[in-house]
């Protein structure tokens, strides 16, 4: 059903309001997108420390004996269940505290050897490694690391390094990518002690077997200058509380042990003292956090497309067809070659990333949602080039091929493993619109005032929208001009550089156009804003990669293949960000609307015709039960419209 105005406003309004509003450090890509492109934020490569390399060195090895020793990750695939004894092994050698500071009993690692950590553990066993992450990345650790109070530290930080399961419920039945339909409440008790939680969480990883978890909930919404302001607050909350209650565990088509459930509070009790930061800010919260968040998943990606590499490489040499080793034939060929380059990148974006989170001084919110974006869509493609280089024994389990006495690789799995990666923690799809929102950002603070009523809009206009443009634009026709040092570079790279920065200057030429052309209708253009974001990223993995393969070419033995590996994956990128930038002007967008929306009208229903389109008795029998179930616990049936809580909003002026 379509929306109306004020419905997509509203939800535009909770998003907004969750942003972060201000650029307290410097941005490598939030300049790029402005035409600035600052070669010397990246470069030299930040390269991590002998001393904390060491430390990371060490505690691979320790998972290692660990998950050889209890888990077998093809039983977990099969069974879905990790082994207890493993769970346990981890929390004793502290991997559940890597990131919780030492002061609080936590190993206190870096980021780049608690990225490092986690993409050892999806080498080897997806499914633990999305455990530990979906713990420490975004559930109680962090949140509470960056905006919890010294008595929450002290509560909850201890018990955690020593193993305490966390989780992060934000995503609801009817509400997942837009807050703005969040259900669950949080009303505040008479005498001020305690908030009472109602509501339904779904998909959360590690809610059916957690102790303690974050949960979004909507708290009394209140008036801001008439208009009323939805508030979304953070909690923590224990899970042996009263009104807890576990529904369903859900099952997936890949990384099948992990916890994953659907989660009901009914009346569940929480101290006032467990709110993180101030209520309403629960989704500012969320985001902070997932910019570090999100940076375990580019390691395990890129830990992935190694794997690709190495029994890529060895299956492309030893298998022969028509007369010679299928890695010899161009069609195998292209995928080995571009298996390889694409992980180059996905490693260049994590370090540098991870890098640049542990050296602290600069904002990273869209290199991290990048080095995510950029490294899922990536990985995913390598585990289906993969799959699809090994054919048959691809498509095979791996406990089928060892029974059968063949290398055990699992292919399928590693597909199945993968897909996750670009839905979890970020679609592809929020991840363009986030990018897209920060990018522009610049232009929304000079443009909106213009088209907001109210306000001295020529005041706004002479005073700052016109000197800006007047003194920006123009810029953005010049040369760039380089002013960073480029002589030590080989002739090969300094085109590639040499491009990155006459492209970033046409991208922000190009944006500023689109943002002319259609104003506030712009964002309705998300293919065009995907255009943008897609350029954007290839520029800053090309730097990455230029940057990062520029210290390693004056170590490595393989100098030459290696200049031939970073050849490849910016020539790939170059034809890329020249196609992108084609299509923001010259596309068939509308006929996409077009058709779409045609085929939810059910203007195509007659090409569906001869299938079977019943639900199949066994799940319908699955379903009965469930709907049994419900209605003889609580007395109702099932369906049945929830009783909201009516609550007055507070005015603010």
């Amino acid at each position: 059903m379509e929306l109306d105005d004020k419905e997509k406003q509203a939800s535009l309004d909770v998003a907004e309001d969750a942003r972060q509003t201000a650029w307290k450090a410097p941005s490598f890509v939030a300049e790029l997108f402005k035409g600035n492109f600052n070669w010397d934020h990246i470069h030299p490569f930040p390269t991590q420390s002998a001393e904390d390399k060491k430390i990371g060195d060490d505690y691979i090895e320790v998972l290692r004996t660990i998950l050889e020793k209890y888990i077998d990750p093809s039983e977990v695939d099969r069974s879905g269940e990790i082994p207890q004894e493993g769970l346990d092994a981890l929390a004793a050698a502290g991997t559940y505290g890597m990131k919780v500071s030492k002061d609080y009993g936590g190993l206190g690692f870096s980021q780049t050897n608690y990225s490092r950590a986690c993409g050892f553990m999806s080498s080897y066993c997806a499914s633990t490694a999305a455990g530990i992450t979906a713990h420490q990345s975004i559930g109680v650790p962090q949140p509470i690391k960056l905006f919890g109070t010294k008595e929450q530290k002290e509560k909850f930080l201890p018990r955690i390094a020593k193993g305490a399961v966390t989780a992060f419920a934000l995503t609801e039945p009817d509400a997942g990518s837009d807050p703005a339909n969040m259900v669950t409440t949080a009303t505040l008790t008479e005498d001020g002690k305690h908030y009472i939680i109602n509501g339904q969480k779904l998909w959360i990883t590690n809610g059916t077997k957690c102790e303690l978890m974050v949960v979004m909930a909507c708290t009394p919404s209140i008036t801001v200058r008439g208009k009323e302001k939805k508030q979304i607050s953070a909690f923590v909350v224990e899970t042996d509380t009263p009104g807890f209650e576990v529904v369903h565990r859900c099952d997936f088509m890949g990384i099948r042990g992990i916890q994953n459930g659907l989660l009901n509070f009914d009346n569940v009790k929480v101290p006032a003292e467990n709110i993180i930061g101030k209520p309403g800010e629960g989704l500012k919260i969320a985001l902070v956090t997932l910019n570090t968040g999100r940076l375990s998943i580019p390691a395990a990606s890129a830990g992935g497309g190694k794997a690709a590499i190495l029994a890529g490489s060895k299956w492309a040499r030893e298998r022969v067809q028509w007369g010679a080793p299928i890695g010899k034939h161009q069609s195998t060929a292209h995928k080995l070659a571009t298996i390889a380059a694409d992980t180059l990148a996905m490693d260049a974006v994590t370090w540098l990333t991870c890098s640049m989170a542990d050296a602290g001084g600069s904002d990273i919110r869209i290199e991290a949602a990048m080095a995510k974006y950029f490294t899922t869509v990536s990985g995913c493609r390598i585990a289906d080039d993969f799959l699809q280089l090994r054919g048959g024994r691809g498509y095979e389990t791996a406990e089928s091929l060892a029974m059968r006495g063949e290398d055990p690789i699992p292919a399928e799995r590693m597909v199945r493993d993968a897909r996750i990666s670009r839905i979890v923690e970020g679609t592809d799809e929020i991840m363009r619109l986030f990018i897209a929102r920060e990018a522009m950002d610049t232009h929304v603070r000079q443009i909106m005032p213009l088209m907001m009523p109210g306000g001295n809009k020529m005041k706004h206009f002479f005073t700052s929208f016109l000197p800006f443009y007047a003194s920006w634009y123009p810029k953005q026709w010049l040369p760039s001009g380089g002013g960073y040092a480029t002589n030590h570079l080989n002739a090969r790279n300094r085109s590639h550089l040499r491009f990155i920065a006459k492209h970033t200057k046409k991208l922000a030429r190009v944006m500023f156009h689109s943002m002319a052309k259609y104003q506030q209708k712009l964002e309705r253009e998300q293919i065009i804003m995907a255009n943008f974001v897609d350029v954007g990223t290839d520029l800053f993995t090309m730097a990455a990669v230029l940057s990062y393969t520029d210290g390693l070419l004056a170590t490595v033995d393989e100098k030459v293949e290696l200049q031939q590996l970073v050849d490849l994956f910016c020539t790939d990128a170059r034809d890329r960000i020249k196609a992108n930038l084609k299509a923001v002007r010259s596309n068939h967008n509308n006929l996409y609307t077009r058709v779409a929306n045609d085929s939810m009208a059910g203007k195509f229903d007659w090409l569906c015709e001869g299938i079977y389109t019943d639900v199949p008795p066994g799940y319908q029998k699955y379903m009965n039960q469930s709907i049994d179930a419900f209605e003889a616990k609580h007395g109702k049936k099932a369906g049945a419209a929830k009783e909201e809580v009516a609550v007055e909003p507070a005015s603010v002026e």
